[in-house]
């Protein structure tokens, strides 16, 4: 039996058949002028049919050459990508009939024609009928039925986003590649698109791939997370395995004084401190930050450093680790293995 998510829609299923999406050993290079760039080095990973999965990672990650990969856009130095079947590399063109994508917001429609105008000339693109009664349809699901017949540069920058995602979704492919949909989304749109997002993969069973900044949707949304930094897989885990991987004790302290520099770089090296915020000025100061490691007798040995440090202990509060702690936490501990 299916769970039901915080906004209402069923989790989707594990148990999938073939993957729709498989990537194998997959690498690209640029040569210039100070020597070879690797932006993908070897990364391998499945995307099952009706799944919905997070890419995560630093700006420079790899994130979006890995996408352009998907879509046959770019050309790999070496592995591969099949898309439903087809190779991204060997039939571009039967790989991409499969899969639509939104790419950098929303700069894949035509600003001086209509929203109804960019959704029918997409729908042609992909072969589709420019049935109307979809079309009105698809413009009641993303919220721009008013705003059908203005030119999309009179939008605000959420109603374009908006309008991208359409142009997107009218292709009706079974993979649907998302590139950071929310930007510039209020709350409640922002909330909207991921019930619609999850209502393609539990009731048409769509493939989602989305690529966000924004950890609260992609925690909401997603079953699994891929994360990238410099171009490799760092983890490749659903959402709650990496939340219980991860189910360290957080505990955000607020002291009073000044803290050195020793002392704060202490605190992070140590405990995992950041988040951090500052108050006031002179003997006023007000310091808080979330210490991240914090296992067991470790808490006490916090409260050590505290005391020595000279400042006033005002408040300890212990927190949930979320998909964003998490994120920061394998970036950090792949930063300072790298560092050694």
């Amino acid at each position: 039996m299916l769970g039901q998510r915080s906004d209402g829609t069923e989790a989707v299923a594990s148990d999938r058949s073939e993957p729709i999406l498989t990537v194998d050993s997959l690498r690209k290079t640029y040569e210039t002028d100070a020597g070879t760039t690797t932006a993908v080095d070897d990364i391998s990973f499945t995307v099952e049919t009706g799944s919905v999965v997070g890419l995560l990672g630093p700006n420079g990650a790899g994130k979006t050459t890995t996408i352009k990969l998907l879509l046959g856009l770019i050309r790999p130095t070496s592995g591969t990508a099949r898309i439903n079947g087809v190779s991204a590399t060997e039939s571009p063109t039967g790989a991409s009939q499969s899969v639509a994508a939104m790419l950098e917001g929303a700069r894949n429609i035509y600003w001086r024609l209509t929203v109804r105008e960019n959704i029918r000339f997409f729908a042609r693109i992909g072969g589709q009928p420019a049935d109307p009664n979809r079309i009105d349809r698809l413009l009641e699901q993303v919220g721009l039925a008013d705003r059908a017949d203005d030119p999309v540069n009179e939008l605000s920058r959420g109603q374009k986003q908006k309008a991208s995602l359409a142009c997107t979704l009218v292709r009706e492919t079974p993979i649907v590649v998302l590139d950071e949909p929310t930007l510039g989304l209020d709350v409640e749109s922002s909330f909207e698109l991921r019930r619609e997002l999850r209502r393609l993969a539990t009731q048409e069973g769509r493939t989602v791939l989305v690529s966000s900044h924004d950890m609260q949707v992609i925690e909401a949304l997603c079953d699994r997370v891929i994360i990238l930094n410099e171009g490799t897989v760092l983890a490749d885990e659903s959402v709650d395995t990496l939340l219980d991987l991860f189910q360290t004790r957080v505990v955000r302290v607020t002291v009073d004084g000044q803290l050195s520099n020793g002392v704060r770089t202490e605190l992070e090296e140590r405990f995992g401190a950041t988040a951090w915020t500052t108050r006031g000025d002179g003997e006023t100061v007000t310091h808080q930050f979330d210490a991240t490691h914090v296992q067991g007798n470790e808490f006490y040995e916090l409260m050590a450093v505290l005391r020595t440090s000279g400042t006033t202990f005002v408040s300890v509060e212990s927190l949930e680790p979320d998909l964003e702690s998490v994120f920061l936490r394998i970036i950090e501990t792949e930063r300072v293995a790298s560092d050694d």
